[in-house]
C-alpha cells in the first residue's frame, strides 16, 4: 500500500479535532471505582510445570468490568523465586486472547515478570482466548466493535478498558512485582490498550509501548480506511443512520487520542506509515497529545506490523527507563 495519508511533516503537527466530553475524567473514575466496589481477590493457579520447568508460570483470574471475572497469565523469569521484579503488563491485538505462555516468553528470558490479560469475547482469530464478555459464553470471533455502541456505559471499548486498568492495578498486588517499576505494552488493539492503561492508572505505570495502536482518533479512522476493524463501525453506521450522533459520541469516550494527554509514562510508539488497519494520522492524533518523555519509530515502508528488530528498540528502552 503506498503512502495514503498525511505527510511526514503534516503527521508531526497534527491533532486530533474531535472534541473532549465534559466529564471524561470524572466519568472514567465512576466507571473504575465501580469495578474496584465489585472485585473478588485473584485467583493465581500454577500452570504446566511439566512444560515450562524452570519458568514460573500460574493461570490468572481476576475481576475487572462490573466484577467480571478475566483470565491471564503471570509469568516469572526462571529461577527468580520471590525476588521483586519490573513487570510488564501486556496487551492483545483484536480478534486474539490471551494465547499460551509460550507466546509471551521473550520479557522473562530476559529478567521481566510479565502479566498477560486475556480480552474478553475475543480469541476466536488468531490466538486463543478464555474470557467471556458479559452475558456471552465464552471466547469470539469478532467483530465486536459496534457492541453496545449507543451508549458509552454499555459499549464494549468501556468494558475492555476498564479491564486494562484493573489489570495494572491487579499486577502491582502480586508477590514478586516491584509496584513501582510497571510497563504496559501491546500492540494494534494491544497498543490502543496500552495507552489507556497508562492514562487511566496515572503514575503507577512508568513505562507505555504502544505499536501502531488501534482505538485513536476514531472519528477520522472510520472515515479514512475501510479496513477493519475501523470499518465495521462504518458499516454499521450506514445502515442504523439514526444511531450516528449516538455512537460518535460514545467513542469519543474511549478515544486513546483524548484520553493520551493523561499519560504520565515515559512512551515508545510505533506507526507504519502504509498501515490501512491504524492509518497513521491516527497514530500521531495520541502520540501529539502526549505530554511525558515520548518515542515515535517510525516505518515508512511498513503497514500494520513493525520490523523485528523493532523488538530490540523495546528491550532497550525498557532497561533504560523501567
Amino acid at each position: 500500500m503506498p503512502w495514503f495519508d498525511l505527510s511526514e511533516r503534516e503527521l508531526a503537527l497534527y491533532r486530533t479535532d474531535t472534541a473532549e466530553p465534559e466529564n471524561l475524567d470524572l466519568w472514567w473514575k465512576t466507571r473504575l471505582e465501580d469495578a474496584r466496589a465489585a472485585a473478588l481477590p485473584p485467583v493465581l493457579t500454577p500452570y504446566a510445570a511439566d512444560a515450562y520447568g524452570p519458568l514460573s508460570v500460574w493461570d490468572v483470574e481476576f475481576s475487572g468490568y462490573g466484577g467480571d471475572r478475566v483470565r491471564g497469565w503471570y509469568i516469572r523469569p526462571a529461577g527468580s523465586g520471590v525476588e521483586s521484579l519490573p513487570t510488564v503488563v501486556c496487551y492483545i491485538g483484536y480478534g486474539g486472547g490471551r494465547g499460551l505462555p509460550s507466546e509471551h516468553a521473550l520479557l522473562p528470558s530476559v529478567g521481566y515478570a510479565v502479566f498477560v490479560m486475556d480480552t474478553r469475547g475475543q480469541g476466536g482469530r488468531w490466538t486463543l482466548g478464555a474470557t467471556p464478555d458479559s452475558g456471552f459464553a465464552g471466547p469470539e470471533h469478532p467483530g465486536v466493535m459496534t457492541r453496545g455502541i449507543a451508549a458509552p456505559e454499555t459499549y464494549y471499548v468501556t468494558r475492555l478498558m476498564v479491564d486494562a486498568a484493573r489489570a495494572v492495578e491487579v499486577a502491582a498486588s502480586l508477590d514478586g512485582v516491584d509496584e513501582t517499576r510497571i510497563a504496559v505494552s501491546g500492540g494494534s488493539q494491544g497498543g490502543g490498550l496500552a495507552l489507556a492503561a497508562a492514562a487511566l492508572n496515572g503514575e503507577a505505570v512508568k513505562v507505555c509501548h504502544a505499536d501502531v495502536p488501534f482505538l485513536c482518533d476514531f472519528q477520522r479512522a472510520v472515515t479514512l480506511t475501510d479496513a477493519e476493524p475501523y470499518a465495521e463501525i462504518a458499516k454499521f453506521l450506514a445502515q442504523h443512520v439514526d444511531l450516528i450522533p449516538a455512537a460518535l459520541d460514545t467513542l469519543r469516550y474511549v478515544d486513546g487520542a483524548l484520553l493520551a494527554k493523561r499519560i504520565t509514562a515515559t512512551s515508545l510508539l510505533s506507526v507504519g506509515l502504509m498501515d490501512e488497519v491504524c492509518p497513521p494520522s491516527t497514530v500521531y492524533a495520541a502520540y501529539n497529545e502526549i505530554t511525558a518523555p515520548k518515542e515515535m519509530a517510525v516505518f515508512p515502508f511498513s503497514g500494520h506490523t513493525t520490523p523485528r528488530v523493532h523488538d530490540e528498540r523495546k528491550l532497550r528502552h525498557l532497561r533504560a527507563h523501567l
